[in-house]
């Protein structure tokens, strides 16, 4: 979500950022820290890992995917993106994510967390991997505790780790790769968020971000999902026709699994009365922060009161029918199906537009479907798993762009695609002729991109996933700028 930005002048430090915090960070000599240079149009730190090989973070493409994103209009782009192949030193193995950040330093969080989460992963998939040597993991792949241990008082995201197997019933199913995989995805999110309580110069205590993460090995998928980004498949039915296979559950509040945690915490869910689509997480005395998720990295504030990171992880095994994964920020999701988003990548022009031909038409469609509001951040990761060359053709389809429309109809039902009266369509969009037509996605993504200044910039936002700071918090973020941030 939106964020603006800012940098004291005078004293170089960012928000949230103190002056212990700062000369500790550019000490090198008396605390043995290096100091890390400072991305300061994102907002967050470049890490050591940026130039590793085969490791995307920004738009672009490789002979596998693209990734591609867009800053909206409520200030600093949040969203952060990630493409790493041969992930672990394997040459079968890529890891991808997409990552909304939320909250004063919701940029930042989301950065954080893609660049720690692979070398995290990573890490404790070795340590996993010398536990079973050893024989300190059991049948289901989790670490065997010591009696020491087990008498621990243990985190609200441990309690959950161990209460959401969330195994396929048939574990005979499932390959050897996934448990140990699954249980270091676990540790590695626990230990995240566990280092972004801690960090000296991001304050998480009202900013987080979501995170959708896959792991491809072989043919063996593995998916996790923190928040409301969400995963995407698309593949071929017995009529090779394609369709859109969801992946992921978008975790939002009013899930009942979900609400029943959060009430148990003590924590409240409700909608306010302007926006009653949309559940909100609430402080039990304290009618704030209303975070539109169920779980988050970060967000500190509610970590008390049923709000947890630990990742809902799925298994799937892939087929030749499988042609590529969409992961995507909620910016797309808010105003395109899954079967629009599956149709738009596979008429891309080529495999290295796609993700930015999904985010144009996203943005596109959002200025037709909420003229008055500002449109959210949109950032996509497609992931092809096929040869170009062997990608199955449908019989159906021309080689051709094909026509996507776009509807601004919210009774239109899922991933219906509809002819759109040009009556309906802003006069920002190019349209001349009263007839009946559809728009094309090259006139979805060309018609007045880049010159054209959108007027609806003080329009209202649709939704925050964060309403309001805790009053209990600084006079500086008690401030009216608050809102600024949302």
């Amino acid at each position: 979500m939106g964020l603006c930005h800012s940098v004291d002048r005078t004293t170089g430090k960012e928000p949230g950022e103190t002056s212990s915090t700062a000369e500790l960070a550019d000490d090198r000599s008396g605390s043995g820290r290096w100091r890390r240079p400072r991305d300061l149009k994102g907002g967050g730190e470049v890490e050591g890992v940026q130039e590793v090989s085969g490791r995307l973070i920004s738009n672009g493409s490789s002979e596998i995917a693209c990734l591609y994103t867009q800053q909206g209009k409520k200030g600093t782009n949040q969203d952060a993106m990630l493409v790493f192949e041969n992930f672990c030193s394997r040459n079968d193995t890529v890891f991808c994510g997409v990552f909304d950040g939320h909250g004063p330093f919701g940029h930042m969080v989301a950065k954080k967390v893609r660049d720690t989460l692979p070398s995290t992963l990573s890490t404790q998939l070795k340590l996993t991997s010398e536990s079973e040597q050893n024989g300190l993991v059991d049948e289901k792949g989790f670490q065997i505790k010591s009696t020491e241990e087990e008498e621990c008082v243990t985190t609200m995201d441990e309690q959950w780790c161990d209460l959401n197997p969330n195994e396929n019933s048939d574990e005979q199913l499932l390959p050897e790769m996934y448990l140990p995989l699954k249980h270091a995805l676990l540790k590695s999110c626990q230990q995240i968020d566990k280092d972004l309580k801690m960090h000296p110069t991001i304050d998480c205590f009202c900013s987080g971000t979501t995170s959708v993460t896959l792991i491809k090995q072989g043919e063996d998928l593995v998916v996790g999902n923190i928040g409301d980004s969400r995963a995407v498949l698309a593949t071929r039915d017995q009529d090779n026709a394609l369709v859109a296979v969801q992946l992921t559950v978008d975790l939002k509040p009013d899930l009942p699994s979900e609400s029943a945690r959060i009430q148990k915490c003590k924590g409240r869910v409700f909608a306010l009365q302007d926006e009653p689509e949309v559940a909100r997480v609430w402080l039990p005395n304290s009618d704030s922060p209303g975070l539109a998720m169920a779980r988050a990295f970060g967000d500190f504030c509610l970590k008390d009161y049923g709000l947890i990171s630990v990742p809902d992880i799925n298994y799937r095994r892939l087929t030749e029918r499988d042609q590529f994964i969409v992961l995507a920020s909620d910016g797309v999701w808010d105003v395109l199906s899954n079967k629009e988003a599956v149709d738009i990548i596979a008429s891309a022009p080529s495999r290295s537009t796609a993700a930015r031909a999904l985010v144009d038409t996203a943005v596109r469609s959002w200025r037709i479907k909420y003229p008055t509001s500002k449109n959210d951040d949109c950032t996509v990761v497609c992931l092809f798993l096929r040869d170009a060359s062997n990608v199955i053709k449908d019989s159906h389809k021309e080689d051709s762009v094909e026509s996507v429309s776009l509807s601004n109809k919210e009774e239109e039902k899922e991933g219906e695609i509809v002819q759109v009266k040009e009556e309906s369509i802003p006069k920002s969009c190019g349209v001349e002729s009263k007839m009946m037509t559809t728009m094309t996605l090259a006139e979805c993504i060309s018609v007045a991109q880049d010159d054209e200044e959108w007027s609806a910039l003080e329009g209202l936002t649709r939704v925050n996933s964060l309403l309001s700071i805790p009053r209990f918090l600084s006079s500086e973020l008690r401030s009216s700028s608050w809102r600024k941030w949302l």
